[in-house]
């Protein structure tokens, strides 16, 4: 808990209260039905909930946030409940509520002259690019759970995605921002202004929250023209070190046309292909490494292909990369894509895993690699390290999997030891903990050593000047007091 006593447990006549206001669709009691949100997309956390509440729009919210905060009841935010750090799931004590907003799921207006949507917190990431694209737009943000994901979540943890490289995190898509706040009151922010510099930007308060500060209700998003050519290649090389050099080759060529540019390691790739249904290697042979490169361009004139293979052709020369292929269609491409988002999957059909969502500079990546796998070696022999992700900005999902034949709990009551030793080393290279997953109730307890002093004391002030109560996601981000 942060700076707080025990919450009060909802009574019976408050219970009464909520359901009167949300109706019979709105509140979920019987332990069968609050169960599934009460357990992480990980099974990490199993807790326990009063009750579930599903209010239809940002009034009803409002009004049982205020209902809470009066009663002293704490409250747990959720949408698709896809978080990777338990930053979504209430503790054991069975006194906190969920509230979960997938009922407020309307795409309220797509602007084609602003390029903006305002949409609700409870659509699926998946649906408001679907209702983009249908507009003739584009919806850049893209992760691996964005048809289960919802706007909410994917805000309140400052998503980043495979598309960050070139249009930057969930924060820099955001415009304006609806949210309720700890005492029920409603932050109206609402606004499509790309120039607006009129005191303290909220928004910004709420984005990476993670429910911590207020409810986000609803957005402004930034949409970008639909692309008129798409291109992606897998290629193969030697190691980080050759993955960030075809990357600089294509950035020189022009950095406008990269939209992702991801990293798997030789060990990952061969879980995938092993271990998931229709995940085959289009290449002559495995590598140690790859990467996955995909080119995308709204220009009418661009001869997209032209300047893949250029940069490849390049790559060859010099030894940078030692095969490719080159998606041919659509269906082709969506299958290269395949081999870098069933990583997770493959991982856990492998055996127990513990997840590292870190960042370092773009230039300190291989280093990382090198220097974390041999450290987690030397912890645990013959654990098997499975690093991929976002290498073009510098944030690697540093996953390992159980040695062959561990008692997969064993390994998992050594989680703590893995993420620690994994995070000396991104420490030792100027990085950080947590790149696009958040803290929630995984990684709290890093915050002093890598957040303390004036920055965790100043999230404090602002936690406590919100949120006095402490009713809101209280054990997400702030260690105990």
């Amino acid at each position: 808990m942060t700076d707080r006593s025990l919450p009060n447990a909802p009574s019976a006549a408050l219970l009464h209260r909520l359901g009167a206001l949300l109706g019979p669709s709105g509140m979920l009691t019987a332990e069968a039905d609050v169960a599934p949100y009460c357990t992480d997309w990980r099974a990490l956390y199993r807790g326990r909930a009063a009750a579930v509440l599903r209010p239809a729009d940002s009034a009803a919210l409002a009004a049982v946030v205020a209902m809470c905060a009066e009663a002293g009841v704490a409250m747990v935010p959720q949408g698709g409940n896809t978080s990777m750090v338990g930053g979504a799931t209430p503790d054991e004590s069975g006194r906190e509520v969920v509230i979960c907003l997938s009922r407020m799921n309307r795409i309220r207006r797509i602007d084609p002259v602003d390029q903006t949507m305002e949409v609700e917190a409870g659509v699926t990431l998946k649906a408001a690019q679907d209702a983009a694209r249908a507009a003739g737009m584009l919806l850049p943000l893209s992760i691996s759970s964005e048809g289960s994901a919802q706007i909410g979540g994917v805000l309140a943890t400052n998503a980043g995605g495979n598309n960050t490289v070139r249009y930057g995190n969930a924060r820099e898509l955001v415009l304006g921002l609806e949210a309720v706040l700890p005492d029920g009151g409603v932050f109206h922010g609402l606004r499509r202004l790309r120039k607006d510099n009129t005191g303290y930007a909220l928004r910004h308060l709420f984005v990476g929250a993670e429910g911590t500060l207020g409810f986000i209700t609803a957005a402004i998003l930034q949409l970008q023209p639909q692309p008129r050519a798409v291109e992606a290649a897998l290629c193969a090389v030697a190691d980080a070190d050759a993955a960030l050099a075809l990357f600089a080759a294509f950035r020189d060529q022009d950095p406008a046309l990269i939209q992702a540019f991801e990293y798997m390691s030789g060990a990952g790739m061969e879980l995938v292909t092993r271990l998931v249904p229709g995940a085959s290697l289009p290449l002559a042979e495995p590598a140690p490494a790859y990467v996955l490169v995909e080119l995308a361009t709204p220009r009418r004139d661009a001869d997209l292909r032209a300047a893949l293979e250029a940069v490849l052709g390049g790559a060859f020369e010099a030894g940078t990369v030692s095969d490719a292929v080159i998606a041919e269609s659509e269906t082709q491409r969506l299958a290269l894509w395949k081999l870098r988002e069933e990583h997770a999957e493959a991982q856990r059909r492998a055996g127990a895993s513990v997840k590292n969502d870190v960042s370092v500079p773009v230039s300190k990546v291989p280093a990382l690699i090198e220097r974390a796998s041999a450290a987690c070696a030397a912890l645990i022999p013959g654990i098997r390290p499975a690093p991929f992700g976002h290498i073009g900005d510098g944030n690697i999902h540093f996953n390992l999997v159980q040695p062959e034949g561990m008692d997969p709990a064993a390994f998992l009551a050594q989680d703590h030891a893995i993420m620690d030793a994994v995070a000396a080393v991104v420490r030792d290279l100027d990085g950080s903990f947590s790149a696009e997953h958040g803290v929630g109730r995984l990684k709290p307890y890093m915050m002093p050593a890598w957040r303390g002093g004036a920055e965790l004391e100043t999230m404090r002030r602002i936690k406590r000047a919100i949120d006095p109560a402490g009713l809101m996601n209280p054990d997400a981000i702030f260690p105990p007091a």
